[in-house]
């Protein structure tokens, strides 16, 4: 899943580029979904109306559509913008609040008919970051999940439309961010397929100064980034969330190929 941000304000890469120009880079380097996002949901962020997040996305899913038929996710929790993104070609809503943001979230994406991406955040976007606490964090964002799963299928969505995501980054500190990459294997064990989405989080930088080096910056973080999703692929994460699609798919080929017991 490649990373599309038609958002000013993204943690990564917030306008640093053109979207619709990125669309294309990531499908010539091998994305089989693209993730849309037009509200950034970065530490701190402020939300932004309904109208502007449809102003961002949905010009952008249209013009990807017309002219490729891969997988087309939209990056929101707002239903409005859900829809209307549906409209004009997604296939996949990915929402940071497991379908709770609205009262409308689950009706609306059992009616949309296409998959979804249920991600654990503690929080808001705004706050999330301020001293996160867990008794048990792999427990606790496990049983969420799953009851969130479960709330959804009783709205009408299909169980094999569900993804499941446990929100590396947000409203998580360091340790509570590897706890959950560790637990991987567990998390994708319930029937559910799991999505691992670390690419150039904080976390990578934290872990860096604990160790007593220097921060890196958020461009700066692909080889963490690739650590994070081989482990979390080995353990049975079925797709990962990129800014870097080119590295990453180079990564998981040569992967593949040293698995494999025959001449490539």
């Amino acid at each position: 899943m490649g990373i599309v941000n038609a958002t000013p304000d993204s943690f990564s890469d917030g306008g640093a580029y053109v979207p619709l120009e990125q669309a294309r880079k990531l499908i010539a380097e091998g994305a089989d979904v693209l993730d849309i996002g037009g509200e950034s949901t970065r530490p701190g962020a402020e939300p932004i109306s309904v109208r502007e997040e449809i102003r961002r996305v949905v010009p952008l899913i249209e013009a990807i559509r017309t002219r490729w038929d891969g997988g087309i996710s939209i990056d929101t929790l707002k239903p409005e913008v859900a829809r209307a993104a549906f409209k004009a070609g997604a296939t996949i809503w990915n929402d940071v609040t497991a379908l709770t943001y609205s009262p409308e979230s689950l009706e609306t994406a059992a009616a949309l008919g296409g998959q979804v991406i249920l991600m654990h955040m503690k929080g808001e976007p705004r706050t999330m970051q301020v001293a996160p606490h867990y008794d048990d964090v792999v427990s606790e964002v496990e049983a969420y999940l799953l009851g969130q799963a479960e709330a959804a299928m009783a709205a009408g969505v299909r169980r094999q439309d569900i993804w499941l995501d446990p929100g590396i980054g947000f409203g998580k500190n360091l340790e509570h961010n590897l706890k959950l990459i560790r637990a991987t294997e567990r998390l994708s064990s319930h029937g559910f397929p799991l999505l691992m989405a670390a690419s150039r989080k904080r976390f990578i930088a934290a872990l860096e100064e604990r160790d007593g080096g220097a921060a890196s910056a958020a461009t700066e973080r692909l080889g963490g980034t690739i650590a994070v999703h081989l482990y979390a692929v080995e353990r049975g994460a079925r797709m990962v969330r990129v800014h870097d699609v080119q590295a990453m798919r180079q990564a998981l080929r040569l992967r593949d190929a040293l698995k494999c017991d025959r001449d490539v």
